[in-house]
């Protein structure tokens, strides 16, 4: 017997500590939301609760086994059951809360549209935005989105369900649906040490499930995506797709068209196939593979999509594009965080989507040329672009982080060991180390130059509120803006007070200016949108007043404190 203490971690034919370890921090992290779902379920569902209460007592007893049992074979049965654990507990936590939110009732009223043989289509549905916890998506010139701007397999998905109800209810469902069947596939697909992490990133921490509640078409995009991205770079091995390769092929050309996020991933990987499959067969024969995924795929994609393009080509085409094209104003946790909340607004926020774009671009060159050492990076580089965008929501890299474990676990390094890599001859120079630094820096620059731009920008008005009319002690009914353009072009302004760090409603234009000349001060009285805003019941609380441009895009923000004269309610 050895005398050094944890010499001999596991017997000879036991468990590894890590996939014990793994079991168990899976395990674990089921309790993340369980108890907020217990205690409403308590509430008013008791059946629910008591479901809830049982799935307790099996994290409770898998957590014990996860570090006592002694063959491998046992700990796989655990892994299996820690995923049913997670799978009830997201049946409960859906049957609590399937409402959702703007995506789940766009998604649904599609679904309705077509169901009826309407267009879906470029049609507002602005009676959808009335209900609680359903958002409205602003954009920069006064307006709202107000209509559906995904690609179509969501509502096809969801026209099935329309049985369980109205609101977004069948498009939370089928979203749910496809997270469980996708953690499912990708649960089985990965080697059985590694399963319980996909149960973990996919449907423990909580995030993804609260994604697919809320009816977002990207879940159904991840689930497609998550066959494609294991064992990625031996898609199309010795030359043959073989029947679950087509299929492969296939559900990326779906998952394209369920939402955009994969449109920003497929780049990378068919770069990635192109490169191992040369390095292997050769240019031509690399190409031919490269071609029949992409022509599976976009057949699959055309398929999908034929109704729409036969009945109405020109509404479906700007509709698919529309959150590329839509304007929306700025929001997220990326670099534009420094026009919304530090810089006070800015006059170049055009320059946040020309970074992003050309980031995007940059680092699709970079993993082209680097491809031996980037290769397992595929599927998380082209989230980065995204940071740099004029919407930044964590949910663009949230919601693909399964992604990140299938390559990592199925795409080692190894596997691009014999990558091809594109070398012109002046990267293969006896100074081709400071050649392709030179190269990587001039393929990246850009993308931060503009950011540098767009953060640097100055709001172009300056606000200061002279009148305020109150409702009541706590809730506006108007307000009374002087409003100076300090730049050098005509702006149209649109203005909201927000409260918190989010956007809001615009306020509409009672009297005054609504186009303000180059250096030029107006009055502008507003009206509060429905007729009220109410104020927040701290005291000192932050109000923030913005006014947006949507040609150019600009933004103004100015600080109101409930201290300061002009908001100061009546006495009395």
């Amino acid at each position: 017997m050895s005398a050094v203490p944890g010499a001999r971690t596991r017997a000879p034919d036991g468990p590894a500590q890590w996939h014990r370890v793994l079991t168990l921090l899976a395990d674990i992290s089921l309790f993340i939301g369980t108890r907020a779902a217990w205690s409403q379920a308590a509430a008013h569902h008791l059946v629910l609760a008591g479901v809830i209460s049982v799935c307790y007592a099996s994290i409770l007893v898998t957590g014990v086994l996860a570090l006592t049992v002694r063959r491998t074979r046992s700990l796989a049965r655990l892994d299996l059951v820690v995923l049913l654990t997670a799978v009830v507990l997201a049946g409960c936590a859906w049957a609590l809360n399937h409402t959702g939110g703007d995506e789940a009732v766009l998604t649904a009223q599609a679904a309705r549209e077509l169901g009826a043989g309407h267009p879906v289509y470029e049609r507002p549905w602005p009676w959808l935005f009335h209900a609680k916890g359903v958002a409205l998506t602003a954009t920069m010139d006064g307006g709202y989105d107000l209509t559906y701007g995904y690609p179509p397999l969501a509502p096809l998905l969801t026209a099935p369900l329309l049985w369980l109800g109205g609101g977004g209810a069948p498009a939370t469902a089928a979203a749910t649906a496809a997270l469980v069947l996708g953690t499912v596939a990708l649960w089985r697909l990965l080697p059985p040490p590694w399963r319980s992490a996909a149960t973990m990133v996919c449907l423990g921490f909580g995030f993804l499930p609260g994604y697919a509640r809320q009816g977002y078409p990207a879940i159904i995009a991840l689930a497609l995506l998550m066959p494609v991205v294991v064992r990625w770079p031996r898609l199309g091995a010795r030359g043959r797709l073989g029947a679950a390769g087509i299929a492969r092929a296939a559900c990326l050309g779906a998952a394209c068209a369920a939402q955009q996020l994969p449109w920003f991933v497929a780049p990378f990987l068919l770069v990635g196939i192109h490169a191992v499959r040369r390095g292997e067969l050769g240019g031509r024969a690399a190409a031919g593979v490269v071609l029949r995924i992409v022509g599976t795929a976009a057949l699959t994609w055309l398929l999908i999509s034929a109704y729409f393009l036969v009945r109405e080509p020109g509404p479906w085409l700007r509709g698919i594009v529309l959150p590329l094209t839509q304007g929306a104003v700025p929001h997220g946790q990326g670099l534009v965080g420094v026009s919304l909340y530090f810089t006070h607004g800015g006059d170049r926020l055009d320059w946040y989507g020309r970074a992003s774009a050309l980031l995007a671009a940059g680092l699709l060159a970079v993993f082209t040329l680097f491809v031996r050492r980037l290769g397992p990076a595929a599927t998380v580089l082209p989230w980065c672009a995204f940071y740099l965008a004029t919407r930044s929501q964590d949910g663009y890299y949230l919601m693909m982080t399964p992604l990140w474990l299938a390559s990592a676990v199925t795409a080692p390094l190894p596997e691009f060991a014999h990558a091809w890599q594109p070398r012109p001859r002046p990267l293969t120079g006896p100074r081709r180390r400071a050649v392709l630094a030179g190269t990587v820096a001039a393929l990246l620059a850009p993308a931060p130059v503009c950011a540098v731009v767009a953060a640097s920008g100055r709001p172009p008005l300056r606000m200061d509120v002279t009148a305020a009319r109150y409702l009541s002690a706590r809730a506006l009914s108007g307000v009374t803006l002087r409003v100076a353009n300090t730049g050098d072009t005509a702006l149209t302004p649109h203005y909201m007070l927000t409260s918190g760090y989010g956007m809001g409603r615009y306020w509409s234009p009672a009297r005054g200016a609504t186009t303000i000349p180059a250096h030029s001060t107006a009055t502008v009285e507003l009206r509060a949108p429905n007729g009220r805003f109410p104020l927040p019941a701290r005291p000192g609380a932050r109000l923030r007043l913005r006014a947006f441009t949507g040609d150019p895009q600009t933004l103004s923000t100015r600080d109101l404190r409930g201290t300061d004269p002009a908001l100061r309610p009546p006495s009395g």
